[in-house]
């Protein structure tokens, strides 16, 4: 329910706040003389004065500013324009924003502007929050903190600071979320500026309810609160008033939360106006449902429900769903059916599942209340199909986060790579330069030589006691990234095991729900000492179970098969039916691309050598490979297809093609492709750690580097074929028993 605090986080970081209108009067006087490079500073400054309140005007200043910079070769003017451009099209919500942006950062990086670098680092860090790219902004957070902290601008260090809070709590790492949020409290209290302190003092409270740490979140909630009445903005009055009343509301205690609800309520009308206390009526109208006092809980809804259809639209369905459940328990039934009915409209209409499920449910008890059975138990099946999508969705969006969390790991420990070779680098700049020093000084005092020599063989003795440690550390670091790989490959079978089992679970399923019919219609016909139908009945009853039975066995199955290669721990060879391991991470690998991606497909085919045998592996190592090789298969001919869409003929299909065979004495998987193909002159550094051809965030470089150590620790070789525009081809060797 925090709309005010994401507004607050997205933007506050990234953007100045609103001028005044007199300041924009005397810049456009001021811009009647200017000139040349005068003029192009003051109409980036009207642009950036404009934005929040009058876009159209602004970008109309933003276009001038463009064309006078770049006739004039005004290279600062230039990429503060092209800056402003690209956040007047973030207000928009137009992705080409970023086009603009990335000029911007080139310029200033071009000129060495760090102020200008920082600025818009911040501004693409909103951007990639708003898309749910967290590894993307992270990295940027970082890189923005360290060129403030060097312009020692503690204002937008602290700025910063709570933005790595907010993407670790995205994370759900209420943990670091909390350290960072409680240093750029620190930061902002140091320097006097209490409406961040206020900010962070609530943002604070949040990560304490959160790890529900109750005590500590009131107190700093308190803390917020009466620094909020003293600050003059009510946009801090509302965020902790709102996160005060869900705190007690989450308690039980009612009439605390509907307190701090009606201040903020009051709070949002008085800075934002009418139309912005949406939230603060709906928290109220749910505290009131709760306390069974409906009429006021109506009137509440009632109100949300006005603001959300002239502003918020698609929010009105969960509103409309809260008025149906009202008028249910007061038996209402006419105006229950309404309000459900609509609300179900909408969430369909959005395709919002969780929505569709609780108005399909509701719409069910009310048909059974006005004991309309056919109608209450169609909106039943419908609330149970909204339910699988809904539980679906969920395990998506779980294996999503999954791996966002290791992505923001991964880019964690390549930041501090980074960071510690920059500290060597320097380490070693700085005595060499002492090294020099103590040279040319040597010339002047042999005594000074000695004693500087001397001094400088101790620095070497401690530099390279460093940078034994370091290196120490460095294996360390990568054994951790080795770990976060084969998660993320236990992630790709996880959701490919996931897809396997739905089939047989949905017989389950729908068998049970047929049988509990027929044992209503049994029990209807031994009533009626009806013993004929009654035989016929329990024959299908017992043949359903049969099915039930069936198919649960083959979950079992899938589960006890897949889970026998999935598994960590041991390293102990055993004899495989390397066609068998092969098929089945075959279609594990397809299932579980297109459990991520609904629009992925590509065909794949497999040609199996029954003369193979059983061979000597460890399971789960070579399974690792198997899927390393398939999902980048499946990943080339997927981004073939999709770069040259337009340019394909009919007859083009992505394939993927499998075969193994036995020759010299030597067992061949071949896993082949006609995608793009890879580039001669990267061939050969394919099977080096970290390196990797996919965008950032979709790889980390070490696939086919654990691959290449597998398939040598078990004796073999793995090679790679492949011509550029028209596919590749791995093949791997392995000696029999």
């Amino acid at each position: 329910m925090k709309r005010i605090i994401i507004i607050f986080l997205f933007f506050g970081l990234c953007l100045q706040l609103v001028a005044q209108k007199n300041k924009v009067d005397s810049l456009v006087v001021l811009l009647k003389s200017a000139k040349d490079t005068g003029k192009v500073n003051l109409l980036n400054e009207l642009s950036k004065s404009l934005w929040y309140y009058q876009l159209d005007k602004a970008a109309e200043y933003n276009t001038i500013a463009l064309r006078v910079a770049d006739s004039i070769n005004y290279q600062k003017g230039l990429a503060e324009a092209n800056r402003c451009r690209g956040v007047i099209l973030s207000f928009r919500k137009d992705s080409t924003g970023m086009v603009y942006l990335a000029k911007a950062l080139t310029i200033f990086k071009n000129i060495n502007d760090k102020r200008g670098i920082a600025a818009t680092l911040n501004n693409q860090n909103a951007f990639y929050i708003r898309q749910g790219n967290l590894a993307e902004a992270l990295e940027g957070s970082f890189a923005s903190l360290k060129l403030f902290q060097e312009l020692n601008d503690q204002e937008a260090v602290g700025a910063v600071t709570n933005q790595l809070g907010y993407i670790y709590s995205q994370q759900s790492d209420f943990s670091t979320a909390l350290d960072y949020f409680l240093k750029a409290l620190e930061i902002r209290r140091q320097i006097g500026d209490k409406p961040g302190t206020a900010f962070s003092l609530t943002r604070v409270g949040d990560m304490y309810e959160k790890l529900n740490k109750l005590p500590e979140a009131l107190d700093y909630y308190q803390q917020a609160y009466k620094l909020a009445q003293t600050v003059g903005r009510n946009q801090n009055l509302v965020d902790v008033t709102i996160s005060m009343g869900e705190l007690f509301q989450k308690q039980g205690k009612y009439d605390e939360a509907l307190s701090y609800y009606n201040i903020s309520l009051k709070a949002a009308e008085d800075f934002y106006g009418k139309d912005s206390v949406f939230a603060s009526y709906q928290l109220i109208g749910d505290v009131y449902l709760a306390q069974k006092k409906y009429g006021l809980a109506l009137v509440n809804f009632e109100k949300a429900l006005d603001i959300a259809n002239k502003k918020r639209p698609s929010e009105s369905a969960a509103l409309l769903h809260s008025i149906g459940e009202l008028y249910y328990e007061q038996g209402d039934y006419a105006k229950a059916l309404e309000n459900a009915n609509a609300s179900l409209g909408i969430a369909q209409k959005n395709k919002t599942f969780t929505l569709i499920k609780d108005a399909s449910f509701t719409l069910s008890k009310i048909y059974a209340a006005a004991k309309d059975y056919p109608k209450a138990y169609q909106y039943q099946l419908q609330y149970d199909l909204a339910k699988d999508s809904v539980l679906n969705q969920d395990l998506n969006r779980r294996l999503a986060s999954l791996q966002q969390s290791l992505e923001i790991k991964n880019r964690q420990t390549q930041i501090d790579l980074l960071s510690r070779d920059q500290q060597l680098k320097e380490s070693e700049l700085n005595r060499q330069k002492q090294q020099r020093y103590a040279f040319i000084i040597g010339i002047l005092l042999f005594l000074i030589l000695v004693i500087v020599l001397a001094r400088s063989n101790r620095r070497k003795q401690k530099t390279n006691y460093l940078l034994q440690n370091t290196l120490s550390d460095l294996k360390a670091t990568q054994a951790q990234l080795i770990q976060s790989e084969k998660m993320a490959s236990l992630g790709e079978l996880t959701a490919g095991i996931a897809h396997e089992i739905q089939n047989p679970l949905n017989f389950v399923n729908n068998f049970s729900e047929v049988n509990n019919e027929l044992i209503e219609e049994l029990e209807s016909e031994l009533k009626s000492n009806n013993n004929d139908e009654a035989i016929l009945i329990a024959k299908d009853i017992k043949e359903n179970e049969q099915k039930i039975n069936h198919h649960g066995r083959r979950a079992d199955a899938i589960v006890k098969n897949m889970l026998q290669h999935s598994k960590g721990g041991g390293a102990n060879k055993e004899l495989m039916d390397i066609n068998k391991l092969a098929d089945e991470y075959l279609r594990l690998s397809y299932h579980g691309l297109r459990a991520k991606d609904k629009s992925f497909n590509a065909d794949f085919k497999a040609d199996f050598d029954d003369n193979v045998g059983k061979i000597n592996v460890i399971p789960q190592d070579i399974g690792r490979v198997l899927i390393n090789l398939f999902n980048n298969a499946f990943y080339a001919v997927n981004e073939k297809l999709r770069a040259q869409s337009s340019q394909l003929t009919a007859d083009y299909k992505p394939l993927v093609y499998v075969k193994t065979k036995k020759t010299n004495n030597k067992i061949e998987i071949i896993v082949k492709d006609n995608g793009n193909g890879i580039p001669q002159n990267i061939v050969d550094k394919i099977f080096q750690p970290f390196f990797t051809t996919k965008p950032t965030g979709q790889g980390t470089g070490l696939g086919l580097s654990l691959s290449y150590d597998i398939i040598k620790a078990h004796g073999g070789e793995i090679k790679v074929e492949t011509k550029e525009g028209e596919g590749t081809e791995f093949i791997i060797q392995l000696a029999p028993i």
